[in-house]
């Protein structure tokens, strides 16, 4: 799968660009503050119908403008394919997909597929555990449209089972007669998303523990492990039928401490991913190059499972992360992505050079001109 061209009006400090890509290596360079961020946010948002950068809707619309418009072609396996995202100040955004019509942000997710490396994610071994449920969310709704409709449906129902908790003392019997139907339908839901982690997590740690061993280039064995809430053994969690008994189950039999906490104590929001070094914590333990290298091992490892899975990578975006990796971490990342398209923004294109062939954009105030393009034939 590759980007073949993007079409941006409107979006952020971008009032309109037409840009092209090669199969191979896309540098997008610039000072900072001139759009290449911005440009990668528009491709990331064509593929999961959202920004990473966590910013209101009105943020990405230029300013004094109505709308913002991404349309974007790509080519997967069997054809030529394109998403047209066009998103309002004050109306419901709107999706298409080779033209038609998309009422459900599932119903694109899915069909563009991008990987996204940013300098948060370098920190996702150290962090708390969110950064670690998002990382598993956001790879495994790409590749399962069920995984997305399970996850809403989840956090709808902890919601309304949150809020009954909150007013339990002073409703006491609507609390009585409803939690447990709330808690059934949570219990159904978290077996449902835990069996999925499971599995993506079990998939991932082969790959996350090959790159890992092969860019540090020594015997450190890392260990990645699925951490529910329920304190359940990876075999319990493989069983839905008895995981769902089991959240069932700590959700009945702790509603007073639940009403003191004024929210839902058991359930897929508190899980973790175990990551280690060795037998040791790698959060504790690890030094922050190792760290640096586990989230990376992680992130590479999200394509290897598309792969498997639809039969050609996805496309890999890299922001501005080259500048926080030391020189080995950075070759390694570069070096082998021969057989992917990549599309990495930096303020130091002169440090790429020797380490790959590529096309060449210049960025300035959100405009985009291909400058250069040395790349090799494919073989």
């Amino acid at each position: 799968m590759y980007c073949k061209r993007i079409a941006v009006r409107d979006f952020r400090n971008i009032e309109r660009a037409e840009i092209s890509f090669c199969e191979g290596v896309n540098i997008l360079a610039g000072e900072n503050a001139q759009g290449k961020t911005n440009l990668l946010e528009a491709i990331f948002y064509a593929s999961v119908g959202r920004s990473f950068r966590s910013a209101f809707t009105s943020q990405m619309i230029r300013f004094g403008c109505e709308c913002a418009d991404i349309s974007l072609d790509f080519r997967d396996r069997k054809r030529d394919q394109n998403i047209h995202v066009r998103i309002f100040q004050e109306k419901q955004r709107l999706v298409e997909k080779n033209g038609i019509r998309a009422e459900r942000l599932s119903d694109i997710m899915g069909s563009f597929r991008a990987v996204l490396f940013c300098p948060e994610h370098l920190s996702i071994i150290k962090d708390g555990p969110s950064g670690r449920r998002g990382y598993m969310d956001m790879a495994i709704s790409r590749m399962y449209p069920l995984y997305i409709h399970s996850l809403q449906k989840y956090n709808h129902i902890l919601k309304q089972r949150n809020a009954l908790l909150k007013n339990a003392l002073a409703d006491r019997r609507s609390f009585d007669d409803t939690i447990e139907l709330w808690s059934m339908q949570l219990a159904h839901e978290a077996a449902v998303i835990s069996q999925m982690r499971l599995e993506f997590i079990r998939r991932a740690e082969v790959y996350i523990s090959k790159f890992f061993s092969e860019m540090t280039g020594n015997n450190e064995i890392p260990k990645v492990i699925y951490h529910g809430s329920s304190s359940q053994s990876e075999e319990e969690y493989a069983d839905k039928t008895k995981t769902e008994e089991r959240y069932m189950s700590l959700l009945m039999s702790s509603h007073e401490r639940e009403i003191y906490a004024g929210a839902t104590l058991w359930g897929i929001h508190k899980d973790d991913i175990d990551i280690s070094l060795n037998g040791k914590s790698a959060r504790i333990f690890a030094s922050q190059g190792q760290q640096r290298s586990l989230a990376l091992a992680m992130k590479l490892a999200e394509g290897e499972i598309c792969r498997e899975e639809f039969g050609d990578y996805p496309v890999f975006l890299f922001d501005d992360v080259l500048s926080e990796l030391d020189s080995t971490r950075r070759d390694y990342l570069i070096n082998r992505m021969e057989d992917k398209q990549v599309i990495i923004t930096t303020c130091e294109p002169d440090a790429l050079r020797s380490l790959m062939n590529g096309v060449k954009i210049k960025v300035e105030s959100g405009r985009y001109e291909q400058v250069g393009s040395d790349i090799l034939p494919r073989t």
